[in-house]
């Protein structure tokens, strides 16, 4: 087929879409609000058939030099008391002696980078403003560059996706929220956690700590009910009076940790929610990942979802026009998407079943 493609979003969805695009003769270009790939953020999975699309995308060796390592975990009371441990499973990875990948997000979508083909234009420090469709394309208008014409565009630019909102309308008409706001840093290792991760609860309000870079720093997750009406996802300073606020009953090591999340960089923090939608094209365009359906990351199958969307749309739009493509990338994509997006509501406070994980991270066939 080949043409020309705007991919909004240079995560793991967008970059993985460009390089299998670019591989399939597309002229491809990227546009990312961030000024570059974005730093931070938490450790992801790669699952199942997703294990197969870094295969044949030749990254996953790769991915699998920087996996993140654990021996366990240990799971506290709101004081500091230690509940349980094991050494088999941790609630972010699932079984340690499973065939699956995890890895940190930054890693995974600098290597995803690394591997794009040097012909796909980025658009760093922008965003679309505007879409118009016309017969044979749309016309995209940008915040900073100048407006250009595009055979097909793809939003897979997240959760608040601005595609999504040009081309579908509204966010609330697809948003279901999940009750939890989530926030992701990066502190110095001062607990000295030597690959072991440490879970703290206390009714609705808890973190998990796990070392990443060979020890040296740790990655922490905050968890509290949250609600849609709360500060927008920018809103970085009251995001973390929020997150302190929510954590204060908390005893061991958390006034230690609201210290070093007061000065973290990377801090970001959003709504656990879930993208529901009947359709994800109109016309020339179409939503990938999060955009599309995103199955938060209680799910733990966004970056598994993200990385076999973006093989699956490549691989119909090299068969077919995009009317076509676009319905066989649905039809194939929708079952898997459900099972997936079922995982985050299964357990409440938990992870979902190692049965109910198994059945969806391989529910689709890639040669379908």
């Amino acid at each position: 087929m080949g043409g020309s493609v705007l991919v909004s979003g240079a995560g793991v969805a967008g970059l993985a879409l460009a390089s299998w695009l670019d591989r399939g003769g597309w002229a491809v270009t990227v546009v990312e609000r961030a000024p570059g790939l974005r730093a931070g953020g938490q450790a992801v999975d790669i699952r199942g058939v997703a294990l197969e699309v870094a295969e044949r995308m030749g990254v996953l060796a790769e991915v699998a030099d920087l996996r993140t390592r654990a021996r366990g975990m240990s799971v506290l009371d709101g004081q500091g008391n230690e509940l349980m441990r094991t050494t088999e499973s941790t609630f972010s990875a699932g079984r340690l002696d499973g065939e699956d990948v995890e890895v940190l997000r930054e890693d995974l979508t600098r290597i995803l980078h690394a591997h794009v083909g040097e012909r796909v234009q980025y658009l760093f420090g922008d965003s679309v403003t505007g879409l118009a469709p016309y017969e044979d394309g749309v016309k995209v208008t940008f915040e900073r560059a100048a407006a250009r014409e595009f055979d097909l565009v793809v939003g897979a630019d997240g959760l608040h996706s601005r595609v999504r909102d040009l081309a579908f309308g509204p966010e609330g008409e697809y948003l279901d929220p999940l009750g939890i706001r989530l926030a992701v840093y990066s502190a110095e290792n001062f607990l000295g956690l030597e690959d072991w991760q440490v879970w703290l609860r206390d009714g609705d309000a808890g973190y998990g700590i796990y070392p990443v870079r060979g020890n040296t720093e740790l990655r922490v997750t905050l968890g509290w009910p949250g609600s849609p009406r709360d500060p927008g996802h920018r809103n970085v300073a009251r995001q973390k009076e929020l997150a302190a606020e929510a954590m204060a009953g908390l005893g061991w090591e958390t006034p230690r940790l609201l210290a070093e999340m007061a000065k973290a960089p990377d801090f970001y923090c959003d709504l656990m929610a879930r993208i529901r939608m009947d359709g994800w094209s109109r016309g020339r365009t179409v939503l990938l990942g999060d955009a599309g359906y995103c199955a938060s990351p209680l799910s733990g199958q966004g970056t598994s979802l993200a990385l076999v969307g973006a093989y699956v749309l490549a691989q119909e739009l090299g068969r077919a026009d995009h009317p076509v493509a676009f319905a066989r990338y649905e039809e194939r994509m929708r079952p898997f998407v459900e099972l997936n997006q079922a995982l985050a509501t299964e357990n409440p406070g938990g992870p979902a079943s190692e049965e109910s994980v198994e059945r969806a991270k391989n529910a689709i066939s890639l040669d379908g």
